[in-house]
Formats: structure tokens, C-alpha cells, sequence
């Protein structure tokens, strides 16, 4: 922060009022971490009453959505929070890493093709949908080279995801009594890959200091067996992608980072509105139907993800160190109830949405050992 800066009071802000306790109580403790490391003062969940008016720096759940959302939680650029902003909600969702099956096919309110037009080297092949008449001609259109994944755009941790390998399948699909509803919020049609690595790419930008990185993610199973997000190795440097790229990194780890580049400066271009100070992507690596091996970027988070607290840790240790090059940190969420790890930072242990008993945690270990 600049010394205009050190009033700025530190907020947590869980945007949707039905969040889940874990959610709500992460967000507070990283929060919490990050006043400390920025010297600031922790002022607890955003309140409209106690904080309007007030300098803040907010740790939203998600991406802002709308001039009037931002304005009314006084955030005027990237440096009034760690996450970001976009006009449309459908510009943070998975939705715009794919274009539309033609001109003909319904698109939302701010849709801009350059940006699919843009990215498509560095994306799976897919389709995005926002309409139920659009959906059968989108996934004949696809099928023809393999097996699809149906993502709806709004769903997160890799929940109500599922693989279609015919139209028969999909037809049943778009039988069920929720289908139309489903595809008018919108879904993305996506080939599906086998033996996949999926890399994290991502930069922060918090008070003075730019932090970039790549790393893997991996599932673990919640509470009723279903693979969701379980954590992230992440080497996190000082400064810029190009110094990333300074590292010995293997020539797939190059590919992901150069993808994510790509991806990231089409959104500053075709999205004039949108901004952020955290962003993350996640890059799919595997075969596809054929063998072949493919790369992709999968979507964007603009916003406090599961990374987050390993992205806090690395800042805090180069706030500590200013003279570090690199440093190696984990985010880890169980679960299955168990004694914290040695030398372990504990974020949130409690029950979670759909599992009596959730764990996260941080770890920290040394660049080069």
C-alpha cells in the first residue's frame, strides 16, 4: 500500500446473502491475514451502516457484477480490492471461454465473439449455450469428435459437471424437468479429456507488490463421495509472468503459462469494463478422444478462490523477505477430520456445505530446498 493508502480498512464481503458458513469464515480469516500483512486494520464483514463512506479494501466472494454493485460497496478500480469487476455476470463465468454455435444462437446482453475469436488456440473445443433450442444442435455439432462434458456456467468445484457420450444421452438430458431453465442460464458444451493435469496460472496484485505463479490443482471427495476441488501446489514469484518464466519450468508448464497470457489479455481487450487484482486460471492438459494430447484454458477466477490462501502465504513470506526470489506454497482442503500438519496454517475447520466436517489449510516450503 502507499502511505495515502494506510488508512484503508481491510473488509471481508461475502456477496451472496444464502453463502455457506466455510465460505463466510474463510473469506473473514483471509481477510483478517491480510490486514496483518499489510499493516492495516481488520474492519470484519463489509456492513452498510458501519461502512459506508469508509476507505476499504474489500476481499469479495465473488466478482463484482454491475456499475451500481461496485459503486454502492465504493470500489473504484483494482486497487479497492482483491478480486475483480465486470459489467455482464456472465463475463466470470466459464461461459466465455467458448463462442456460440452461429449468429443465429441467443446470446447474452453484453456478448462480445472477438474474445472467443481471440482465445480459441488456446481453448478446448466447445460451444457455449444460453438458450434450450440452442443446446441439441450445439452438442450434435460436438459429438461427432467424442465424448462432451456439460458445465453449467455457474457451478464451481467441478460440481454438476457430468460427461455425455451420445446424443441419446443427451436427449435425456435435455428430458429432464430442469433442462430449460438449465440451458437458459447457460452451459458450456466442452470435449472431454482422459488423464488430465490441470495447471493453475494466475498473477496478484495487493499493495505494492505483483505476485505469479503456476501450479497444479488436484480433487479430493467431500462428504458424499463426489470429487470436488481439494487443493493446490503453487511456485510463486516476485513479479511478472516473464519473471516466472525466468525459472526452469517444464515445456507444459510453459504452455499453460503462455495460454493463461493469452487468455487474460483478450479479456482486458474485448471486455473494456472489467478489471482485477486477483486472476487465476485454470489450464486442462490430456488426451482427447484420439490420443492426441491437448491444452486448454478451462475459465477464469477473478475473485477469492481456492489458491487464495496459498497466493496470502507467498505474500506474506516475500513481505518478510523482500529479497526471496521464489517460494513454493499449498492450499489443502480435507474432507476427513484429522490433527493440523506441522507447520501448517489452519484457515477454517468446521462443517461445510454438503459435509459435516471440512479442513483447510496452508503449507510453505523453500524454492530451491
Amino acid at each position: 500500500m502507499t502511505p495515502a493508502n494506510r488508512k484503508k480498512l481491510v473488509v471481508a464481503h461475502s456477496v451472496l446473502p444464502d453463502a455457506p458458513l466455510h465460505e463466510v469464515e474463510t473469506n473473514r480469516a483471509l481477510a483478517r491475514w491480510l490486514a496483518q500483512v499489510l499493516g492495516l486494520k481488520y474492519g470484519g464483514s463489509y456492513d452498510m451502516e458501519q461502512h459506508s463512506g469508509r476507505d476499504l479494501y474489500l476481499l469479495p466472494t465473488q466478482t463484482l457484477v454491475g456499475a451500481a454493485a461496485a459503486r454502492e460497496l465504493g470500489v473504484k478500480g483494482p486497487q479497492d480490492l482483491w478480486g475483480g469487476y465486470v459489467d455482464h455476470d456472465f463475463i466470470c463465468t466459464k461461459a466465455i471461454s467458448h463462442g456460440l454455435l452461429n449468429r443465429h444462437a441467443h446470446a447474452p446482453q453484453g456478448w462480445e465473439p472477438q474474445f472467443s475469436a481471440r482465445v480459441r488456440s488456446v481453448v478446448l473445443d466447445g460451444l457455449s449455450v444460453f438458450a434450450f433450442d440452442d443446446a441439441r444442435p450445439a452438442a450434435e455439432h460436438l459429438l461427432y469428435t467424442g465424448p462432451i462434458r456439460l458445465k453449467p456456467i455457474h457451478a464451481c468445484a467441478g460440481r454438476g459437471q457430468e460427461v455425455i457420450r451420445s446424443l441419446e444421452e443427451f436427449d435425456a438430458v435435455l428430458a429432464r424437468p430442469e433442462a430449460k431453465a438449465l440451458f437458459s442460464e447457460g452451459v458450456v458444451l466442452e470435449q472431454d479429456l482422459q488423464e488430465v493435469i490441470t495447471h493453475s496460472v494466475g498473477q496478484s496484485f495487493v499493495g505494492e507488490k505483483v505476485l505469479s505463479y503456476c501450479g497444479e490443482q488436484y480433487l479430493t471427495e467431500d462428504g458424499n463421495g463426489e470429487p470436488v476441488y481439494g487443493g493446490s501446489d503453487l511456485l510463486v514469484v516476485q513479479g511478472t509472468y516473464d519473471d516466472l518464466l525466468k525459472l526452469e519450468l517444464p515445456e507444459d508448464v510453459r504452455l499453460a503459462i503462455r495460454q493463461a497470457q493469452v487468455f487474460d489479455s483478450a479479456a482486458d481487450e474485448a471486455y473494456t469494463g472489467f478489471y482485477a487484482s486477483r486472476r487465476n486460471y485454470d489450464i486442462a492438459q490430456g488426451l482427447d478422444n484420439s490420443g492426441k494430447q491437448r491444452s486448454g484454458v478451462l475459465e477464469q477466477s477473478w475473485r477469492l478462490g481456492g489458491a487464495s490462501s496459498a497466493e496470502l502465504a507467498a505474500l506474506q513470506s516475500f513481505v518478510n523477505d523482500p529479497g526471496m526470489r521464489a517460494i513454493r506454497v499449498s492450499s489443502v482442503e480435507t474432507y476427513i477430520d484429522q490433527p493440523l500438519p506441522a507447520n501448517a496454517i489452519e484457515v477454517y475447520r468446521g462443517p461445510a456445505e454438503s459435509s459435516d466436517f471440512l479442513l483447510k489449510y496452508v503449507t510453505v516450503k523453500s524454492y530451491d530446498g
